[in-house]
């Protein structure tokens, strides 16, 4: 297997998961067609709580492992690196089992308080149940994810990348299949069909676990040659992986307990606020869950880049390459924005037809996701920002920077909410603001800090951001030009389709084209890597000149 340089390994990270992101897209349309709204929203109330426990038992180590791989591979520390993987599945296996318990004899719990005094259709119990069949899946995707870092930590970008596909598709065939043939062929309780589909998640799993698997023997990492033992201790690797590992979590869990809160609190100001039980829970889940699904595209990018991110920054920090390191961190930086930011645009000025084409027409929300592409990209920034932070050995500042913008999100939940209801807005669009502002809160706060601790420059991330704003204003005036004159009906499927398809080439176009001209895409890719995508566009013909 071939090892991956930064750009490289972020663009090979990224393409699969926004192959996977859209393949978990498109799943949706069905899914959400035969489930509705009411299956749609106790799939939410499942997958969150998953998502948050399964923070909590495997989102610090893999990374961790990916890390102290990496560093150790720098120095050469090969006995030292095989231990840490195997001490590492150690810890992972005695949390995973703690998480699983806690989630399969505490669903109840869990249900009651997700649930709270709403009368809507969906119960305790189901959510119970739901949570209940879930929770297997936090015994298999811990070891998924740590051979997954053990593989980034040697730079081998692609296998996890695969992994990603096999379990993503084998994840949604379990989904369509199982709730198609309870509810349709068996005709069982909605409830047992958003069960098997949660389920889907440990048939995925298991299938990438054991590509990995192979994938191991395959390059030979489990045969180095460890002759030379290091004398570091077990001891002292089992805290160097907590050390590592505790940042990660906070990272994640956070992440996770953003939209949870948000979920949380909407269904409980809601309620308060007179809206209608149904209501109340569709809202809720499309601010937790079904517009996330849409933005997965945008937060692609991030995802894919703190793969090739974590060990390119660690080795460089091993080998005291503060150029690098500096390099890495705008280069990281300028690409989020350089991706993220269009992606955000055109959805926000297509929230209506895409709505349109994934969920049916709904006066809710096109405007929900209309907002939340901003908050999925102030997320990115957080994310990114994060991992950076982790990657130097910041650990103080994870928790400041993660912490306090989760808590500013929480705390200016309602009180926005209310302001959005007083001067007329929709209240519910007052959640989706308190997460930008406690991203944006997050990403200042870990820049500044890093400045003044790092002496890191932004000078480069400055100027291509401002380079960005070139193409991206000049896209959107096409686009908003365009929109004007197209005739086409969005409230149809055919119409929608039409429109954002449309949108998407004219766009896309003018965004490359503009980007190129103004030499930003060399900028942020570098001429041999554009010349590298060309080619393989081209099949070999074409080649820019230097």
């Amino acid at each position: 297997m071939k090892k991956n340089s930064f750009v490289e390994g972020t663009i090979i990270a990224t393409l699969a998961i926004v192959f996977v992101k859209i393949l978990g897209m498109l799943y949706v349309i069905p899914f959400y067609k035969i489930v509705g709204a009411n299956g749609g929203a106790l799939y939410s109330y499942a997958y969150n709580i998953y998502l948050i426990f399964l923070g909590i038992s495997s989102a610090g180590l893999p990374d961790a492992v990916a890390k102290i791989i990496s560093e150790y591979n720098a120095l050469e520390m090969h006995d030292a690196k095989r231990r840490a993987y195997k001490i590492g599945r150690k810890i992972i296996s005695f949390i995973s089992v703690i998480v699983f318990i806690i989630l399969f004899v505490f669903a109840e719990e869990i249900g009651r308080f997700i649930i709270g005094d709403l009368n809507g259709a969906n119960t305790a119990e189901d959510v119970a149940f739901v949570v209940r069949c879930v929770s297997p899946s936090v015994l298999l995707i811990p070891f998924l994810s740590i051979t997954k870092g053990y593989l980034q930590g040697h730079k081998y970008i692609g296998p996890s990348s695969i992994s990603q596909l096999i379990e993503q598709i084998l994840r949604i065939i379990v989904i369509l299949a199982g709730y198609y043939l309870v509810l349709k062929v068996f005709n069982q309780s909605l409830s047992l069909a958003i069960g098997i589909a949660v389920s889907g998640a440990f048939v995925g799993g298991l299938a990438a676990y054991l590509y990995l698997h192979h994938a191991i023997k395959k390059s030979k990492l489990d045969v180095e040659n460890t002759t030379k033992k290091d004398k570091i201790t077990n001891k002292e690797i089992t805290k160097k992986i907590v050390l590592y590992a505790v940042p990660f979590v906070i990272i994640s869990v956070v992440s996770h307990f953003y939209n949870f809160t948000d979920q949380i609190l909407v269904l409980r100001t809601l309620e308060h606020m007179q809206f209608n039980s149904e209501d109340v829970e569709f809202i809720a889940s499309a601010i937790s869950t079904w517009s996330p699904k849409i933005c997965m595209i945008i937060n692609a990018m991030a995802m894919g880049m703190t793969m090739s991110l974590v060990p390119t920054i660690v080795s460089a920090v091993a080998k005291k390459d503060t150029k690098e390191v500096e390099n890495k961190i705008n280069k990281s930086l300028s690409m989020i924005i350089f991706i993220s930011l269009p992606l955000s645009l055109g959805l926000c000025i297509l929230s209506r037809s895409v709505w349109t084409v994934f969920y049916d027409t709904n006066s809710y929300g096109p405007m929900i996701l209309s907002l939340m592409v901003f908050s999925a990209l102030f997320g990115n920034l957080y994310l990114i920002v994060s991992t950076i932070c982790q990657s130097l050995s910041k650990y103080k500042l994870v928790y400041k920077v993660s912490i306090s913008g989760f808590l500013l999100n929480a705390l200016l939940d309602v009180p926005i909410m209310y302001l959005f209801k007083y001067i007329g807005f929709k209240p519910f669009l007052g959640s989706i603001t308190s997460s930008i502002i406690g991203y944006s809160i997050s990403v200042l706060i870990g820049l500044s800090s890093l400045k003044k601790e790092k002496n890191i420059s932004y000078h480069e991330t400055i100027k291509n951001i401002l380079k960005t704003l070139v193409p991206s204003g000049i896209m959107v005036a096409v686009l908003l030009i365009v929109n004007y004159f197209l005739k086409f009906n969005v409230l149809t499927l055919s119409g929608a389709i039409m429109t954002i398809v449309i949108n998407a080439v004219i766009g896309g176009f003018i965004y490359v084209g503009v980007s190129y001209k103004c030499g930003l895409l060399e900028s942020i890719l570098g001429h041999a890597m554009i010349n590298n995508i060309i080619k393989k566009l081209t099949l070999g013909k074409l080649k820019l000149k230097n």
